[in-house]
């Protein structure tokens, strides 16, 4: 399943439950990684969409229309 701009579905699922309010350890016990991991990608993503901050991060993705 293709997601732009460029989100993979681990990267997708990290936003959904973001957006759920878990913290990075939760996340990463839902989708098998450590919360390093989850924190490294979710900077990833800040970077690329150019935004600061875990809110900002799920509103962007709102506005792009992932979640």
């Amino acid at each position: 399943m293709d997601h732009s701009p460029g989100v993979d579905e681990v990267e997708l699922r990290i936003l959904r439950l973001l957006c759920e309010g878990l913290g990075e350890a939760a996340i990463g016990r839902r989708v098998g990684l450590g919360h390093r991991t989850v924190q490294r990608r979710m900077r990833n993503l800040m970077t690329r969409w150019q935004v600061k901050g875990r809110v900002a991060l799920g509103a962007r993705a709102q506005e792009l229309g992932l979640l």
